[in-house]
């Protein structure tokens, strides 16, 4: 069990440290596309952490079907590209102590996916850690194989439904698909300056790894509902003026 991704946010009532943990590697099943997850939260501080819950929450390709012991997020309590998401009560988190909870899960190779565990107050005004969105995935899928390993904190090569691995171009090429090195009528010649692409009419622009989601800090942040009270996630930076 790992960490990693997790970072802490609020402070802590003092004596209390609370973590979470999930497994370094999950098997996914090829054709079921069904995964088993362990989550766990840990307060590896002094003193007994109150009463606390945690969050069990699904992005992309993850799909979080079941917690057991714990209540399903509504789609609208559900935080900006959240797919699913499952809240459980902690009464009282004992110096030491860890509590595990059993995920099932499906996990559509074709997708990258991710999850994330916050744990805040029972009321959700304080998330004192999150771990995630962290992405479970495999650098060398083995979509012809009975399952598919993946490793926490790898990202996914999506498959495509027949098995290969997803290329940007979207697979083998068409039948009258011009040859490589060949130049497709009125495209600009080998060594002609490339002039500058735009994005399509329903393709927002892209400007790399700065724009996903992040670990949220102390600022820059904003509320969205989770049930009865919320989770707290990085807020898209305004566009730029022109």
């Amino acid at each position: 069990m790992s960490d990693k991704g997790g970072k802490a946010v609020d402070e802590a009532p003092a004596g209390v440290e609370l973590t979470t943990m999930l497994p370094e590697k999950i098997s996914v099943d090829n054709s079921s596309r069904k995964t088993g997850i362990t989550a766990a939260v840990k307060n590896a501080g002094s003193k007994d952490s109150g009463k606390i819950r945690l969050l069990v929450v699904g992005f992309d390709g993850l799909t979080v079907k079941n917690v057991k012991g714990c209540a399903k997020i509504p789609a609208s309590g559900l935080p900006e590209g959240a797919n699913s998401g499952f809240s459980c009560a902690v009464d009282d988190l004992a110096a030491g102590a860890s509590k595990s909870y059993a995920v099932d899960a499906t996990y559509d190779l074709t997708k990258q996916g991710k999850i994330c565990l916050p744990v805040q107050t029972a009321d959700g005004s304080k998330t004192y850690w999150q771990q995630g969105p962290v992405p479970f995935g495999a650098s060398n899928p083995s979509p012809n194989a009975p399952a598919t390993p993946l490793l926490l904190g790898t990202d996914n090569s999506p498959v495509t439904p027949g098995g290969d691995e997803a290329t940007p171009g979207g697979g083998t090429p068409s039948p009258g698909t011009p040859s490589p090195g060949t130049p497709s009528p009125g495209a600009p010649s080998p060594g002609a300056p490339a002039g500058p692409s735009s994005p399509g009419k329903d393709e927002l622009p892209r400007t790399g790894p700065a724009d996903q989601l992040v670990p949220f800090g102390a600022a820059g942040m904003a509320l969205a509902s989770a049930g009865a009270a919320g989770l707290w996630w990085s807020r898209r930076r305004p566009a730029r003026r022109t």
